[in-house]
């Protein structure tokens, strides 16, 4: 599976869905247009999100794009026009659940940045639980250029990953930040050569598809909801008490016993 700018895609369009084993790959497809997302994609992302979280097979997610790109954001002209719409009168508003929505699924998601990634998307890839980025990444936040408030749980995302100093210079400033300052404030989870992408993704991907699903999706669940200030203490006591007597936790000590990886 190819993650890197000289993957293969079908012929441009909406993202397309591609499964292997326990791994999904989302890959954003317009490359002309540095995978600047439409209207209609927003549609199709929610349709690829529902339909991984309805295959039980599938235990880890990534997200990734075609080109030299992985996304310019989201269609300026749309949101526009969405702004002055008597029936949505919030710019942004479907981005901003589409964002929400990558960011509760419950498998863990990947974001092979295969090249720079700007405006909205910039939130999108932030949304993904781990980034690995190439070496030549850059991003770029253009609101304050804009003349945009960002939506409000794009902004939380941004302070409660990266802090609120570095959501201050992104934001505020609009600087471009390179893949080395990206790596330091903790955008990237690692960079690497662009020959590396595929194998660095993939080895993380196997990493976490090898865990306990159900384990990992709940404290996946748990980490989101106290990032957020909004944690229901009453259902992760439940999904701890749970965990304690269930199967995985039968099949790791026996395997760590058996010295074995655990099959679950």
């Amino acid at each position: 599976m190819e993650f890197a700018s000289t993957a293969k895609a079908e012929p441009a369009g909406p993202p397309f869905l591609t499964t292997d084993g326990p791994l999904a790959t989302i890959r954003l497809n317009r490359p002309r247009h540095l995978n600047r997302l439409q209207a209609e994609d927003l549609d199709a992302l929610l349709r690829l999100f529902d339909r991984i979280e309805a295959d039980p097979a599938i235990r880890v997610m990534v997200l990734t794009g075609t080109g030299r790109a992985f996304s310019a954001g989201y269609d300026l002209g749309s949101i526009a026009e969405r702004a002055t719409s008597e029936q949505d009168q919030t710019a942004g508003t479907a981005f901003e659940v589409v964002v929400n929505r990558l960011e509760d699924l419950s498998v863990p998601t990947i974001c092979a940045l295969n090249g720079g990634v700007y405006g909205g998307s910039t939130d999108l890839a932030l949304a993904c639980d781990f980034r690995i980025g190439v070496e030549t990444a850059e991003m770029f936040m253009p609101a304050a250029r804009l003349g945009l408030h960002y939506y409000k749980s794009g902004i939380r995302r941004y302070v409660s990953r990266l802090g609120i100093d570095n959501a201050k210079r992104l934001f505020l400033t609009a600087e471009k930040i390179d893949a080395p300052q990206m790596l330091r404030i903790g955008y990237l989870t690692a960079m690497v050569p662009a020959d590396a992408l595929d194998d660095a993704v993939l080895r993380l991907a196997h990493t976490l598809a090898a865990n306990a699903p159900m384990a990992v999706r709940g404290m996946k669940r748990t980490i989101n909801e106290i990032a957020r200030g909004e944690l229901d203490e009453a259902a992760a006591d439940r999904r701890h008490r749970d965990s304690m007597r269930g199967a995985e936790i039968a099949e790791g000590i026996k395997a760590f016993a058996e010295k074995r990886p655990p099959k679950f």
